[in-house]
């Protein structure tokens, strides 16, 4: 016979979900690939033996330290790279691919000084630096990560190929990038300087051309990219380019060569990122694409990070792609697009083939992030690294996808995360409190997957909504441009739509409602404290406050996104005034309610300038407020003591606003 529940309010439920266990399951793979024998494998060519699967790591238990993993000979996981080895960089300042092989050596980034180094791959199950063999190739800087390289890859006669930035003053948007061979013994080349953003080229399969991404201000890669071809020459250098597509409005996400060496190239020129072919002569108007078995979805997304692949070829007649970010085998010969283990609600865009399998990084429901490997066929799924250790399945809220309407009828996706407990239940007359999530980016977006950060509230009784508001990618072209030019009105309103939704269906607690997000999901939270009434609190994160300081004129922004926000907000200065009447920080007065600053202090996308210009503006105002600056941290929270700092922090905040006990979280002081 099953036993009642006990009655208790919402929020005081008892967990075993701590923050230190959230902050434990975060080693997140990531920059995933498939190393044969000798070399990569690119598109279905197989250079060597023994196809391995590596990926790259981020631990918080080791203070955020990336490291390089890969599958043994023995079938576990395994470092390639023992400590201090911190495989990332700052290209873009969201970080390029950063690893790759060249034959039997292996190159890779290393965060603390921003150069490339070699090893010898790994032998056995020592690590490549276990006998000391790692060496630098490119040199030391004269200023600290004054040169950075990112989204290495293979390049002609032994050489890795990558994107190089350069610091050229002392502000953040003080810029200047090209495309550099290196060589085995460390002679550094420029190749080419075509836009003032790029991806590394990749060498077509004969070796005799080079194919990259290139875009200039104001332009984001989601809005458009050109297509640069260009002949290799006999000494590996790249002769006069030639932009062959892409463009006018046109934006493409990956380019790939393909089976029979054709390039091929994710682009959304129908208003969806499909698959097609580039030709290599160009076309009239600039167009260059050919469309593959055109489908009504969305099967890239945006290059927040260049490297991403959302696509891998299979044969010559299907591909691996991601689908709003789920796995499907796209059929050119039938036109047909197959998903392919549909429990996998979520993949990273690290797609790559071994021996006819797909492999990736991949969660659902129920799973976190694991590197899995797919037979397309039959959706046989493979888990080559253990599934995290999680909490008793019975204390994990399960996403609810659905679909809400604004007050003019545009539909908005979420998922709706509801308390969860095995032996708790809220009284009667009482309703849940309710956070509501806005992701970052804003070009970006949530999936149906478990979330160890959400469950830390929903196992104590407080609901989670995500929200992928007007912007957001997976939707094709059209939803992500409502967002053009409303960056403060479309996320601002279509978040309050879904809270008051769930508050008119009895859902939520209509005054014990709250907005949380980071980044741009940090605008957007304090831009809904003083606009709206929905919210009752927000929990804001390494935020965007001051439009007008966060631009390439403003100081206040780094190069990629130095121009990102006139697409968002409006061309200056004919709209300056939509960048005041929109910014948080100056409409301090019709803050709704009480804030919850989290900053980390090394933040180059976000500086904490912006959160602490807020905090300072709030001091005697009477509204409680409380501000947690993290050393050593930059964008978004890395280390374990920061997560799980922040995360009490936060269940403390709600617990003092909304008047329910946190006994098990240190006291949060809030100042007024």
């Amino acid at each position: 016979m099953a036993l009642m529940p006990a009655i208790a309010p919402f929020g005081t439920w008892p967990s075993p979900i701590t923050a230190a266990a959230v902050a434990a399951a975060g080693a997140t793979p990531q920059w995933l690939d498939v190393v044969h024998g000798p070399g990569p494998v690119h598109g279905d060519r197989d250079t060597g033996a023994g196809p391995a699967v590596w990926w790259a790591e981020a631990r918080p238990a080791e203070g955020g330290r990336v490291a390089l993993v890969r599958i043994g000979d023995d079938g576990r996981a395994e470092d390639v790279l023992a400590p201090p080895w911190n495989v990332r960089n700052r290209l873009h300042e969201y970080g390029g691919r950063p690893w790759t092989v060249v034959g039997d050596t292996l190159a890779f980034t290393h965060w603390d000084d921003q150069r490339i180094y070699a090893a010898p791959l790994p032998g056995g199950s020592a690590g490549a630096d276990s006998d000391g063999r790692v060496r630098p190739l490119t040199p030391e800087p004269a200023v600290p990560h004054g040169v950075r390289y990112g989204d290495l890859r293979p390049g002609a006669d032994g050489a890795v190929w990558a994107v190089r930035e350069t610091a050229t003053g002392s502000r953040r948007t003080d810029v200047s990038r090209d495309l550099i061979a290196v060589s085995r013994d460390g002679e550094v080349r420029s190749l080419a300087a075509t836009h003032h953003f790029l991806t590394a080229p990749q060498l077509s399969p004969d070796g005799r051309r080079a194919a990259w991404l290139g875009w200039d201000h104001p332009s984001m890669p989601w809005d458009e990219t050109a297509v640069c071809v260009a002949e290799v020459d006999g000494d590996g250098a790249l002769g006069p380019h030639r932009v062959v597509a892409g463009g006018d409005g046109v934006s493409v996400c990956q380019l790939t060569w393909g089976p029979a060496g054709e390039l091929l190239a994710l682009a959304d020129p129908s208003g969806w990122w499909n698959l097609h072919r580039v030709s290599l002569a160009g076309a009239a108007g600039g167009t260059g694409f050919e469309a593959i078995a055109p489908v009504e979805a969305e099967l890239g997304g945006a290059l927040w990070k260049t490297g991403a692949r959302w696509l891998a070829p299979l044969d010559r007649d299907r591909y691996a792609v991601l689908a709003s970010g789920r796995l499907a085998v796209l059929d050119t010969t039938s036109g047909t697009l197959t998903p392919v283990a549909p429990e996998l609600t979520a993949w990273a865009p690290s797609l790559a083939v071994a021996g006819g399998d797909v492999v990736g990084i991949a969660a659902g429901p129920h799973t976190e992030n694991t590197v899995v490997r797919v037979r397309p066929d039959d959706g046989t799924v493979e888990h080559l690294t253990p599934e995290p250790e999680l909490p008793p399945a019975e204390y994990l809220s399960v996403p609810q996808e659905r679909t809400f309407r604004t007050a003019d009828g545009h539909a908005v996706p979420a998922y709706v995360y509801p308390p969860r407990h095995p032996e708790c239940a809220g009284p009667d007359d009482e309703r849940p409190p309710y956070l509501v999530h806005a992701h970052g980016g804003p070009t970006g977006r949530n999936y149906a997957v478990l979330d160890l950060d959400f469950s830390y509230f929903t196992s104590r009784g407080i609901g989670v909504v995500a929200v992928d508001y007007g912007g957001s990618v997976g939707y094709g072209r059209h939803y992500r441009e409502r967002l053009r030019e409303q960056w403060g009105v479309v996320d601002v309103a279509d978040c309050a739509a879904v809270a008051r939704t769930l508050v008119e269906e009895g859902t939520a607690d209509p005054e014990r409602i709250a907005i949380r997000g980071g980044s741009a999901g940090g605008f957007t939270s304090a831009a809904s404290m003083t606009t709206t009434g929905t919210y009752r609190a927000a929990t804001v994160k390494f935020p965007i406050l001051d439009l007008a300081e966060w631009t390439g004129d403003g100081g206040e922004v780094h190069d990629f996104e130095a121009q990102y926000v006139y697409g968002l907000v409006g061309p200056l200065p004919e709209t300056i005034r939509r960048y005041r009447d929109r910014s948080p920080l100056h409409h301090l007065d019709d803050l709704a309610g009480p804030v919850l600053m989290l900053q980390g202090l090394d933040d180059e996308i976000c500086p904490p300038d912006q959160a602490e210009r807020f905090i300072a503006a709030l001091e005697g105002s009477g509204i409680p407020h409380a501000y947690l600056p993290f050393e050593g941290e930059q964008h978004g929270f890395r280390s374990a003591a920061t997560i799980v700092a922040a995360l009490e922090a936060e269940l403390a905040f709600y617990g003092q606003v909304f008047g329910f006990g946190t006994p098990d979280v240190p006291a949060l002081e809030l100042r007024r």
